[in-house]
């Protein structure tokens, strides 16, 4: 009996050493996200399922009642992701033009998102690494900008407003997408590291994670069997992420969901023990997110930005 317990748990680890290794070696061919490929090779096998037509955006109250987050969104000591801080940082992001992201606060949001993911295990850190660099990205556009401006201010030249994240065109998506406009450093035929592109991954994301929190804050199926977080990720992974992933980057992603922790983890990383409790609670920050989420989506629809490769 010993032996075969000894042999159960070696086969484990081994199983668990192998997908971390093929995880390690699919993460190294990332490729950017981008338009859908011709698929039929090898390396890209068609796989029809994960074509679906994206959603649309849903129509909500386009501003938050307050920026501060509501007693029944608690502070979670000793962790690092904090729902409160995460609600008031969306709410915070809201222009009061009715229309516009703020990007210094929507960049805090993902900070908060960012915890959220690395919580989830070594697997899912593969993934949130490449997020994180893309927030990183555009913090790095706002400063290089703002360094050209002030030199340029220094020697005398005629300059645009001052660049930065509270002020100038990285101040919102809006004068982003607008600024990169003129100054040519989007391209809609090849890709660029510019902000609107960084920021249309970053966009796709936070639709995963919004559909992800969706199924967590349903209650259970027919059956009164409740879908486990690896599977609401699976669902809401299609729908996002899949359509502008390559084979081998989807692939990586379902070893990923193997390795989520269970429903009753997801609960505690907003502070509550039941379902009953969390289903409130998601149900806020998963509002707060839509509204976020439906304002970039139209500012990126109307300078015809979704499809950027």
């Amino acid at each position: 009996m010993m032996v075969f317990l000894r042999r159960t748990v070696l086969l484990r680890y081994l199983l668990l050493s192998t997908a971390l290794a093929l995880l390690l070696f699919l993460t190294s061919f990332w490729l950017p996200q981008g338009e859908q490929r011709d698929c039929g090779s090898v390396w890209q096998p068609c796989l029809t399922y994960y074509i679906q037509t994206p959603l649309a955006p849903p129509i909500l109250d386009e501003r938050a009642e307050s920026d501060e987050a509501p007693p029944l969104v608690r502070e979670c000591p000793g962790q690092a992701f904090q729902a409160r801080k995460l609600l008031q940082f969306l709410r915070s992001s809201l222009a009061e033009d009715g229309e516009d992201v703020l990007l210094e606060p929507y960049l805090l949001s993902w900070d908060q998102l960012l915890n959220f993911m690395e919580s989830l295990g070594t697997m899912v850190s593969f993934f949130s690494q490449k997020v994180r660099e893309k927030t990183e990205l555009i913090r790095q556009l706002s400063l290089r900008r703002s360094s050209e401006s002030k030199s340029a201010a220094s020697s005398g030249l005629q300059t645009p407003a001052a660049f930065g994240l509270r002020t100038g065109v990285y101040r919102s998506v809006r004068s982003m997408v607008e600024a990169e406009l003129q100054a040519g450093t989007v391209s809609f035929s090849r890709r660029t590291d510019s902000g609107c592109r960084t920021l249309l991954r970053l966009h796709r994301s936070l639709l995963w994670l919004k559909l992800m929190l969706e199924g967590l804050s349903e209650g259970p199926d027919a059956e009164g069997r409740f879908k486990t977080p690896g599977e609401l990720s699976r669902d809401a992974y299609k729908v996002a992420l899949a359509p502008h992933h390559p084979w081998m980057l989807r692939q990586a992603a379902e070893i990923v969901f193997l390795a989520l922790p269970d429903r009753k983890y997801f609960l505690q990383l907003v502070c509550v023990q039941k379902q009953e409790e969390a289903t409130p609670v998601l149900r806020i920050i998963i509002q707060a997110l839509s509204v976020v989420h439906t304002r970039t989506q139209r500012l990126l629809a109307k300078y015809n930005m979704l499809e950027l490769p």
